[in-house]
């Protein structure tokens, strides 16, 4: 059996990879055990981790930061490229607000930090600097102290308060988002229902209209022409003339009395309808006789088409076929002629089924394509995120330089990528389960490594000394301003449950939070909160933590 003792307690690589698979697969175990009806999901992975340390089952400490920072990166990447689609516009909407949130937490944490430092007089600035950072979860804040600390020739033990403090950082925050739900008797169906009914009314979903052309102002016009004098955007689907099924043409001539299938923004209903003439009577459109067309969902997968605007490709005029909606992310979009167009999205085209079957080779349409990520964006994109967190940033009066971090940096990057990488031709499309699983991956490596890391001197830490009381410090500053903005946010400014869990997630800097409120959600809106806030929170996070130690220590 010496293979086996070798295995466990050797310092092979294979040993790493045992280890951390082991601590791995344990806490997605006992994720699934729910207390009072609610499972902690992927934080478990991260006590799987402190008993692994405190059983000795320690990794070589370079492995140990390699696997972290690198599951650390996939995990904020994937979100990155998640959200980014929605980020700038959901930032316009609500991100002032969620970020000024965002920076009164920063604030309180350190409000509670200082007000336990003067009461107790018992512990030096630098200890609480780290339990401070371990409270908020924030890693590069307590690199940005070290550092710090070390120019000032000082070696107290600022990791051992971090260490102590960030389980229960992980936790307190939970802890606090289930408080709320019970506090407020939030219901989650209701809140994604509110979420989802918010997210349609903000983009406009395309309507389809029956219409009956009945403005004798437009009889005897082309399609081309009404829509030079009519502002607004609408694309006609079929036209009932005469008895006969057609299909629109931009030279197609509209009559007194025809009918017309139209899709157009729900915001320009009431106008158009007016232009038009009146809504007709309910039409079975797919039973009518006529011309041999038909409507059909098409994929775009060929990678040439991304970042192409919808009428550059001419898909009417060369191959007789109409694209009346877009639909991207599950989400509906009108086919505007300047819509640029990515990898991934689905175009609703009408036209006969030769000319389709024409129009679908020409887009690709090969859903298996999808299911194989682009590596060259990916890659390129980690090491570009890499670049922008290792950039120094200096400001006067501060010796030590200002950085992202590698997770800050990566995910800028990611989102900038999902919003404009198809304008430079990167393809940013990765399937839902891909994304899923990546995310994953990274953050049970993260919290695997943080908790082997923590765990060789966690108990003995908290069972001597002080380890008590800095734990209970810690948790004060999780708690306190936690609840204090989940209360405002809630009663006073009326904030969604979902967005909410992400705001306060993203201030904490705190994957685990992500991972849990994802989980609960059961959709993006948490993640697209969090992302919103997150790099401002990494920035306030990384430059306080310096300036509470060259200040006050």
């Amino acid at each position: 059996m010496n293979w086996f003792e070798n295995l466990l307690w050797s310092d092979s690589i294979a040993h790493s990879v045992f280890i951390l698979a082991t601590v791995i697969a344990l806490g997605f175990l006992l994720g699934r055990i729910k207390f009072f009806g609610v499972s902690l999901g992927v934080t478990f992975v991260l006590f799987a981790g402190i008993a692994a340390g405190h059983f000795g089952f320690g990794i070589n400490p370079e492995i140990l930061s390699f696997v972290k920072d690198f599951g650390l990166i996939l995990f904020v990447y994937f979100i990155g490229l998640q959200v980014g689609p929605g980020f700038f516009s959901s930032f316009k909407k609500d991100g002032l607000q969620m970020n000024l949130l965002t920076c009164a937490t920063v604030l309180m944490n350190i409000a509670v930090a200082l007000a336990i430092f003067y009461l107790s007089g018992n512990v030096s600035m630098p200890v609480m600097t780290g339990i401070l950072s371990g409270a908020v979860t924030n890693t590069p804040g307590l690199g940005a102290a070290q550092s710090a600390l070390e120019q000032a020739g000082s070696t107290e033990p600022i990791a051992v308060g971090y260490a102590i403090a960030y389980p229960l950082g992980v936790i307190g925050i939970i802890v606090s988002l289930l408080a709320m739900r019970y506090l407020f008797k939030i219901k989650l169906d209701r809140e994604n229902e509110a979420m989802q009914n918010k997210k349609h009314s903000d983009i406009q979903q395309p309507k389809l209209l029956t219409l009956e052309v009945n403005n004798p102002a437009i009889f005897g016009m082309s399609i081309k022409d009404i829509a030079k004098i009519f502002d607004r955007k609408f694309i006609i689907s079929r036209i009932f003339a005469n008895g006969k099924l057609q299909f629109p043409k931009s030279e197609s001539i509209l009559l007194q009395g025809d009918k017309i299938l139209l899709v157009a923004s729900g915001s320009d209903v009431d106008m158009i309808t007016a232009f038009i003439g009146k809504k007709a009577e309910p039409v079975d459109w797919d039973t009518l006789s006529g011309e041999n067309f038909e409507m059909r969902k098409i994929i775009i997968t060929r990678s040439s088409i991304n970042g192409k605007h919808l009428d550059s490709l001419r898909l009417r005029s060369i191959y007789g076929v109409n694209v009346t909606r877009v639909i991207r992310a599950e989400t509906n979009l009108l086919a505007n002629p300047n819509l640029a167009l990515r990898i991934g999205d689905t175009l609703v085209a009408v036209g006969n089924p030769q000319s389709i079957d024409n129009v679908a080779a020409f887009l690709g349409n090969s859903a298996k394509k999808l299911n194989m990520p682009d590596m060259i964006t990916i890659f390129s994109g980690i090491m570009l995120g890499i670049l922008l967190g290792s950039i120094p940033v200096k400001f006067p009066g501060i010796p030590m330089p200002v950085k992202l971090g590698l997770a800050g940096g990566s995910l800028i990057i990611a989102i900038l990528i999902g919003r404009f990488g198809h304008n430079f031709r990167m393809v940013a499309y990765t399937s839902q389960s891909a994304n899923l699983m990546l995310r994953e991956i990274g953050i049970a490596l993260f919290l695997s490594s943080v908790g082997i890391g923590a765990g060789e001197n966690f108990v003995s830490t908290i069972v001597s000394g002080a380890g008590l009381q800095w734990m209970l410090w810690g948790a004060l500053i999780t708690v306190i301003p936690a609840m204090v903005i989940i209360i405002i946010a809630r009663s006073v400014l009326k904030m969604n449950y979902f967005s909410l869990m992400g705001v306060i997630g993203g201030s904490y800097t705190d994957p685990p939070v992500l991972a849990y409120s994802s989980n609960i959600a059961g959709n993006d809106f948490p993640a697209v909160a969090y992302s919103t806030v997150y790099p401002l929170a990494m920035f306030l996070r990384v430059l306080t933590a310096q300036l509470l130690i060259m200040i006050f220590a």
